[in-house]
């Protein structure tokens, strides 16, 4: 027996969100933060600089490494797609040429969103209440505008701006997520068996999941596809023919097993699981952490989605109630068990747009008008922020804004790119047009409410990828501590390096164009580049005697980011040490 329906909703609420506009907001989102910066630390160029190694053939493509450091990923397929976008686009800057896959993984993601949603939108038990004399939504106008909601609210989550536009083994978890989500959705609409059919979808999305570091995930996402396809087992499609469940269990279930198998085989399974305890002051500030990574990461959608799950309550068991719930259970799950708590929980982000869109036919008129309100005051206020600090940068006016920033960007020089300002004077403009749109007498669509969050947050990430850009690339980058180290190093000479992070390695090797070896007997570097925190265990490592101290060199945003350089002193020939004299006064005590 079916379930009354939460949703009411008229065909004059949903009509098609004008494509052109979607396809703008995509590309707004999308492409800033793709194009024109450098990689920032940390797990970005520590990622970017393992692509470059396997690109140049320095480690090996089952176990890639960085100077023999493993990365912080036990990750195989992102690192694959970076180094073969470097090699296959050798006329880019290699930079920019590891990040394509990506941008394409993060338009993948908001595709697979979209479709995902649209296919659970058409389930009956989705279907808004029939009115007495007609004229409720139809189904596929309802299941179109129900996707647009959903698209919209990904956008408008505050946690997938900066996550989504790094090359790093979290965003391609977020793609393959999103394509297994996409792919179980559509089963029960489209033919499993075609090539570009849920099928294919859900082998590489659970492959590309357990290769991309997360073969928990996958084992997961793959156990409850299985349950949700026995769910409809007895199920029957929208044109009354029986639907082949079965098929979709028995796929499910082989591809799922293949991929543990194929885990197992590759050695991706590793036990990372540290969950917080309770009795402690810092256990309890840890809890108090995730959950403010929570409230905000995944702001607006989860109040929505706390919406549609009371809302929607009778129809808990419902596809389009269950399948994102628990793709949202697993992610939730694994940010609580992990220690990269914000990469897991960028997991979550499709299927809480998923219910979110699903709380939209349910709101009244008055909590509509508040999201409204509340976000036309916050990303104006974040949009005129970021204007004033950028006018004080340029102009030194107001003077309170251009102090701090020196204060914390000591040496940055500011300055000005005419296209980067065009594109942030048109995002600006195309704010105001929005909010007068949205203000005004306007027909009802189920969409509307997340138009200004989904605008808002495009807007501010636009502003601070054109406006903001250099500030962010001096603060967050490693070029100025790099550029440091080369320019007190001779052209061609290598340099050997201890206790230096994978990021600094990277960064070192792409900004300084440094080569660079760790330090050990076998090295014979006339450099040395040791990070200030493994001072107390060099001497270990290294003959402190053939070295003489040259300079503390810092990054300049952050004191407590410190390397020492040393230069290699000449030894007396039998191996007799060097004469005091020598290197007196230079040594670093």
């Amino acid at each position: 027996m079916n379930k009354p329906s939460p949703a009411i909703i008229a065909q004059s609420a949903v009509r098609r969100l004008p494509r052109l506009a979607l396809l703008l907001f995509c590309l707004a989102y999308v492409l800033p933060g793709f194009l024109g910066r450098g990689p920032w630390k940390n797990a970005d160029i520590a990622a970017f600089g393992t692509m470059r190694e396997l690109a140049a053939g320095h480690t090996s493509w089952l176990h890639p490494q960085l100077l023999g450091q493993a990365g912080e990923f036990e990750a195989l397929a992102p690192y694959w797609l970076g180094a073969l976008a470097i090699k296959a686009l050798p006329f880019l800057d290699p930079a920019l040429a590891a990040r394509i896959p990506f941008g394409l993984l993060l338009a993948l993601t908001l595709l697979c969103t979209w479709y995902a949603v649209y296919y659970l939108a058409r389930s009956p038990q989705a279907q808004p209440v029939a009115f007495a004399f007609g004229g409720e939504a139809s189904p596929v106008d309802y299941a179109r505008a129900i996707a647009d909601a959903a698209l919209l609210a990904l956008i408008a989550s505050l946690g997938l701006a900066q996550l989504s536009h790094e090359t790093t083994p979290a965003l391609a978890q977020l793609g393959f997520t999103a394509l297994v989500f996409y792919a179980v959705a559509a089963s029960a609409y489209r033919n499993a068996w075609k090539i570009m059919g849920p099928a294919l979808g859900l082998g590489v999305g659970l492959a590309g999941l357990a290769l991309s570091g997360a073969p928990t995930v996958a084992a997961l996402l793959g156990a409850g596809s299985t349950l949700v396809a026995l769910g409809r087992a007895q199920s029957t499609r929208p044109d009354n023919q029986p639907a082949p469940a079965w098929r979709w269990v028995l796929l499910t279930g082989v591809l799922t097993l293949a991929v543990a198998a194929l885990s197992w085989a590759l050695d991706l399974w590793r036990w990372r699981i540290e969950i917080p305890g309770l009795e402690s002051p810092a256990d309890r500030k840890e809890w108090r952490s995730i959950a403010r990574l929570l409230v905000w990461f995944t702001w607006p959608t989860w109040p929505l989605a706390a919406w549609t799950l009371w809302r929607w309550r009778r129809q808990l068991t419902s596809r389009h109630v269950a399948l994102p719930l628990w793709f949202a259970l697993v992610a939730l799950a694994a940010t609580v068990t992990t220690p990269a708590s914000d990469r897991s929980l960028l997991l979550s982000l499709p299927p809480l747009a998923a219910l979110a869109a699903f709380a939209l036919p349910t709101l009244k008129r008055s909590v509509a008008s508040l999201i409204d309100w509340f976000t036309l005051l916050f990303f104006t206020g974040c949009g005129i922020i970021i204007w004033v600090i950028w006018i004080a940068m340029q102009t030194g006016m107001p003077r309170q804004p251009a102090a701090n920033v020196a204060k914390l960007a000591p040496g940055f020089e500011p300055s000005f790119s005419w296209l980067a300002f065009l594109a942030a004077a048109l995002a600006t403009l195309a704010w105001a047009w929005l909010v007068k749109w949205r203000a005004g007498r306007q027909r009802a669509a189920v969409w509307k409410s997340m138009v200004l969050p989904a605008g808002g947050a495009t807007l501010c990430w636009l502003l601070l990828m054109t406006l903001w850009l250099p500030l962010l690339d001096y603060a967050r980058s490693y070029a100025p501590l790099s550029r440091q180290v080369a320019a007190r190093v001779e052209p061609g000479a290598c340099v050997e390096v201890y206790g230096l992070n994978s990021a600094q390695v990277a960064a070192f090797q792409y900004h300084g164009q440094l080569e660079l070896r760790q330090a050990g007997a076998r090295a014979a570097c006339p450099y040395l580049v040791v990070d200030a925190d493994a001072q107390d265990t060099l001497s270990k490592h290294v003959n402190l005697p053939d070295w003489a101290y040259l300079a503390t060199l810092r990054r300049p945003t952050d004191k407590n980011e410190n390397v020492a350089l040393y230069k290699r002193v000449s030894v007396a020939p039998s191996g007799q040490a060097a004469d005091p004299g020598t290197a007196s006064g230079r040594q670093r005590p």
